[in-house]
């Protein structure tokens, strides 16, 4: 006699998961794409110009890798909501109405830059009515975050705080950032870059607060310390980093008139970045026995990624948070290392142990047989982005060093072709760690899960079983 046995869930969050999982990293693979042709258009200027130019490759780009980080970031609370609450999902229909939503909004603002339609501001290209439709999406998300947790927030683990504090401070943000729409801020230029890059960078705190979370809710259950993420000093660098996110945009307005108490404020606030989560990973990773890393090998070896990059970029942000510094910096390729570093480096390491670490709870059989490809995608992504990232320190250091010698822009460029093609040649493998990695999930997601099965044999004489446990 057969009888089927499952792990899975308490509750009925896998097909809901499923489709989150497999959306996030639709937007991945095309923000990839659309990053690796933009990368070709910096080095061949003809590339694709009359059908599909860099002023839309760009955006198409920014837009869905921001919304990959988003997406994967829902797909992971949604799995762990119930686990957490012991009770299911709150409002289901509400999850489908939210994927229904953001699906439909992006259908939308990828046709139009594809057609050549724009009309925000950076980061946030597309037409305003479309920020709407995203706020919208994002409703049914919060309701059942709340609905479902009721959290008690005296007894909360600190990636409950950073979960609520990153759902509320989004939309937050996503309303300060259509401020420009008022003539209040659109017709003063100071008021208005102020504003707009406050938004955005407090943003990406947000973003930073979901990600974050969901990394110290795997590290929890891999280590099997709970205290870890209830110690007054988890939450010292919770309030710590609640404060980034409010101030430290600050470094990007720098070149802005304003009072200096301004710029020191925004610049003690920046020291602290990314030294939060460094730390706390340190911490964790002191806690994990040896079995239990190699139990959870490569979500583990996703977040020692993000570690050695959270190290990495530290070290930038600091660079550039010195007001002197980012007068060079800013505007050069060393910011958008910066940004690449953490996006990728960071972001996209600790969501991939998310995902991955999800996949093999949910499907150990497709897990184990896929795993080596698992581990080729990461370390194939993770050393094209040295590679990456180097090339885009070293042009912006040219940059600065013919501004300092009033050299033309043309010969700026020219000097900088070398590394502009490291940065393309990279990107490339890039796109093919990535992708191995996205094409790995999209197996794993699609392939049939084999339940556990006991089998019970009832001999002549004895009267035995046999418990065939496929997790080990």
């Amino acid at each position: 006699m057969r009888k089927g046995r499952s792990h899975a869930f308490l509750h009925s969050a896998n097909k809901p998961t499923k489709a989150f999982v497999l959306l996030a990293l639709s937007y991945l693979m095309l923000g990839i794409l659309f990053g690796l042709l933009g990368g070709i258009q910096y080095i061949l200027p003809g590339f694709l110009k009359d059908h599909l130019s860099f002023q839309q490759t760009r955006p198409l780009h920014v837009y869905l890798v921001i919304s990959w980080i988003f997406c994967a970031a829902h797909a992971g609370i949604y799995y762990y909501l119930p686990l957490i609450s012991k009770r299911p999902i709150f409002w289901q229909n509400g999850v489908w109405i939210h994927f229904v939503l953001q699906s439909a909004t992006s259908l939308i603002i990828i046709s139009g830059f594809c057609a050549g339609y724009f009309g925000g501001r950076e980061y946030l290209e597309f037409p305003p009515l479309m920020g709407l439709f995203i706020f919208l999406s994002w409703v049914p998300f919060a309701i059942n975050f709340f609905a479902t947790l009721k959290p008690n927030f005296k007894t909360a683990p600190v990636y409950i705080w950073m979960w609520s504090t990153g759902i509320l401070f989004f939309f937050i943000t996503l309303s300060e950032s259509y401020l420009w729409l008022f003539d209040f801020f659109r017709n003063n230029m100071v008021r208005d870059i102020t504003v707009q890059w406050k938004a955005l960078g407090s943003m990406v705190g947000s973003w930073n607060m979901l990600v974050y979370g969901t990394g110290i809710y795997i590290m929890e259950q891999m280590s099997g310390n709970v205290k870890a993420a209830r110690s007054p000093l988890s939450f010292f660098f919770y309030f710590l980093g609640l404060t980034n996110l409010m101030f430290n945009w600050g470094h990007h307005t720098y070149i802005v008139p304003a009072a200096p108490w301004v710029k020191i404020v925004a610049y003690s606030i920046s020291m602290t970045e990314l030294l939060l989560f460094g730390y706390i990973i340190l911490q964790w990773r002191k806690t994990v026995s040896g079995a239990r890393k190699n139990y959870h090998l490569l979500p583990y070896r996703f977040l020692s990624f993000a570690d050695a990059w959270i190290f990495l970029n530290l070290v930038l942000a600091l660079i550039i948070s010195v007001p002197v510094w980012n007068y060079f910096t800013h505007g050069t390729h060393i910011t958008v290392a910066h940004a690449m570093g953490t996006t990728i480096g960071i972001n996209t390491m600790l969501l991939m142990a998310s995902i991955f670490y999800i996949l093999k709870t949910e499907n150990v059989f497709a897990f184990q047989q896929n795993k080596k490809w698992v581990s080729r995608g990461a370390y194939i992504t993770n050393l094209a982005l040295v590679f990456f990232w180097s090339s885009l320190l070293a042009s912006g250091v040219v940059k600065i060093s013919g501004a300092l010698h009033n050299e033309t822009f043309f010969y700026i460029m020219q000097k900088s072709q070398p590394f502009f093609r490291i940065f393309t040649y990279s990107g490339i493998f890039i796109f093919v760690g990535l992708g191995v990695l996205i094409a790995t999930s999209f197996r794993i997601v699609m392939q049939k899960k084999q339940s556990e099965t006991i089998i019970i044999r009832k001999p002549k004489s004895v009267s035995s079983s046999k418990i065939l446990d496929f997790n080990d």
